[in-house]
């Protein structure tokens, strides 16, 4: 496969693969968010569970429990407005996690609700057996408490899911935007498909401007002065000179001009297009135009395409 081929196919290559990547993270984070979701819910019904069950075992059986809020995005907490038994604490919240299948490492605060003092605290883990949990066994103060428990392993987790898709979605887009812009402008631009060049030894001269140039001989005559031209110089020339005023894509012309030398160099256009533009120089009727990532327009005025 040439090199021109390769050009060609690599961008539209680069869009599938980032588009099979962004649906693939797209679909890890739609697995991700609905697993957030459910290890929410369950978090949820067990802290409900914990809370019932210490004011259960204070004598409050009839009291509302309050909702459990999620202030941050991996932290729990639920207010409980008299006083309980402290010492149950790590007992009651390890059953209510086995029970609603909560896993991972957890951490969990008693702070007062007035004070924000932190009245019992302490890590555990439900795959593991935890003892020497301190504050046990410690005076109790009648108030209001707000049990907190968070999970220092899921931080970060939510984020990462969301933001990668998008920054996969973000740069498809960018990609397939330029994509499109380019393939759109050089449908417009570059006009009908263009054949290679045959140097043929019975070409007739080709005229433009005031210049002509001898394909058979590979002489340029500009204002009665004859130049010689090199065999690229005149497969390049009449390839503009067939196409006067039609805008051709540099990679047509290096198929169409360098294509029969196996390794194609995107250099040697602009190379040759700056001979050429020296040896037409006296010729004020013509001018080999750049257009800025498409390619050349040789100019002939009064020249009429059809």
């Amino acid at each position: 496969m040439n090199r021109v081929l390769n050009k060609n196919l690599w961008l539209p290559g680069v869009v599938a693969l980032f588009g099979l990547m962004a649906l693939q993270a797209f679909r890890q984070q739609q697995a991700t968010e609905v697993g957030e979701r459910l290890f929410s819910e369950k978090v949820n019904l067990a802290l409900r569970y914990t809370a019932h069950r210490l004011l259960a075992s204070a004598g409050n059986h009839t009291g509302a429990i309050p909702p459990v809020e999620n202030p941050e995005e991996t932290v729990w907490v639920v207010r409980l407005e008299q006083n309980f038994d402290y010492d149950s604490v790590p007992h009651i919240i390890r059953e209510a996690f086995a029970l609603h299948h909560v896993e991972g490492e957890y951490n969990v605060a008693v702070v007062n609700c007035q004070t924000d003092d932190l009245m019992l605290g302490f890590t555990a883990s439900t795959s593991r057996d935890d003892t020497g949990v301190p504050c046990i066994g410690r005076d109790q103060v009648a108030g209001c408490f707000n049990l907190r428990v968070s999970f220092p392993d899921r931080s970060g987790a939510g984020y990462l899911a969301t933001a990668w898709p998008w920054a996969g979605a973000l740069l498809l887009l960018v990609l397939g935007g330029w994509g499109f812009v380019v393939l759109f402008r050089r449908g417009k631009k570059v006009g009908t498909p263009v054949e290679e060049p045959v140097l043929q030894p019975d070409q007739a001269p080709l005229l433009f401007g005031q210049s002509v140039l001898d394909v058979q001989n590979q002489k340029l005559v500009v204002k009665g002065a004859t130049k010689d031209l090199t065999y690229r110089e005149t497969k390049l020339l009449r390839l503009f000179c067939e196409h006067a005023n039609i805008l051709l894509d540099r990679d047509q012309i290096l198929r169409l001009v360098w294509e029969d030398e196996g390794i194609i160099v995107g250099r040697s256009v602009d190379v040759f297009v700056s001979r050429l533009r020296k040896l037409l120089k006296e010729d004020e009727t013509v001018k080999i135009s750049n257009v800025h990532g498409v390619g050349y327009r040789l100019e002939v005025a009064g020249y009429a395409t059809s």
